[in-house]
């Protein structure tokens, strides 16, 4: 969802990772496009490791959720859900299906962020009540593998090399967080390991500081030098109330949206992978980061704050 900037979890980056936040009023409104330059997404750096993910497209179904599941109003006729993760339980998430990301912890991706990710710990990332909640809290990591001074704490979570998709309709219900400094993310990077060149494709990225606006932007080789490509909307009391945040990937087009209504498309252009690395798996990505060159300066008072999730759902055509 962020990136390096050189602009992940809007584009600012060019090296790697992603965040959470937001609130508001009252719809849904659609914005001219926007510069996708304000995306957040932290691309390379978790695509950077060990991203050999090999699971691709309909072979990741296995995981999908034992719950019986109620599609919601915006999932594309002829789709069939192939996986799942509706955060029942308590305790951390199910490690089948997601782990750890810590890779950030160890180099700067060029967005100036402060948090510090960690793995295994309910304090940054658990389940409650059906929902997933990721929490951001200030405090020091003193002692903790590859600790740089941060005074914050975050989590990271991915299906890298447990579940990758190949096109399909992603669909995660959200609620977001509203302190400045906070940036949420839910993404997508290429299983391949490299970026831009496996893409990557930022679902929502928010700003706290900005809560209600929500980003979505697309990444790839031919784009990167302008931060990628992407387009912006409001979504009304986005920390207040849950939106469904939402990907159409199919072999010609990339489609993001907010509750049913696309704000942005993005075209196969049909000129070779600098620009559509898109005929290759993608795996998730969700995290909360901390500060940095777009989120901007942390308000420590609004911490602990989560990005809670309610669901997130992938359907594919049979």
């Amino acid at each position: 969802m962020r990136k390096a900037v050189l602009v992940v979890a809007g584009s600012v980056f060019a090296a790697m990772a992603p965040l959470v936040s937001a609130c508001g009023g009252g719809g849904l409104s659609t914005t001219t496009p926007s510069s996708s330059s304000s995306s957040s997404s932290t691309s390379s750096s978790s695509a950077s490791s060990s991203s050999s993910s090999s699971s691709s497209s309909s072979s990741s179904s296995s995981s999908s959720s034992s719950t019986s599941v109620t599609p919601s109003a915006d999932v594309p006729a002829g789709y069939s859900l192939v996986w799942s993760d509706e955060f029942n339980g308590t305790g951390l998430p199910d490690a089948a299906k997601w782990s750890d990301d810590t890779n950030a912890n160890t180099f700067d991706p060029g967005n100036g962020e402060l948090e510090y990710y960690t793995a295994g710990r309910t304090q940054n990332e658990h389940l409650s009540g059906g929902m997933l909640y990721i929490t951001a809290v200030k405090e020091d990591m003193t002692g903790q593998p590859n600790y740089a001074g941060q005074h914050y704490s975050s989590a990271r979570i991915i299906t890298r090399n447990k579940a990758s998709w190949l096109y399909g309709y992603f669909e995660v219900r959200a609620m977001l967080p509203c302190g400045a400094g906070a940036w949420p993310a839910i993404w997508t990077l290429g299983t391949g390991g490299s970026w831009p060149s496996d893409g990557e494709i930022d679902i929502m990225e928010q700003l706290g500081k900005d809560p209600n606006t929500i980003y979505g932007t697309v990444h790839d080789t031919s784009n990167q030098p302008h931060n990628g490509d992407g387009n912006h909307t409001t979504a009304a009391n986005a920390c207040g109330s849950f939106h469904n945040y939402e990907l159409t990937w199919t072999a010609e087009t990339i489609q993001i949206a907010v509750d049913g209504v696309v704000y942005d498309t993005y075209t196969n252009a049909h000129t070779g992978t600098d620009q559509w690395p898109f005929g290759e798996s993608q795996y998730l990505l969700l995290n909360l980061a901390l500060g940095g060159s777009w989120a901007g300066s942390v308000d420590d008072g609004a911490l602990p704050e989560s990005m809670v999730v309610d669901y997130v759902r992938v359907y594919q055509k049979p």
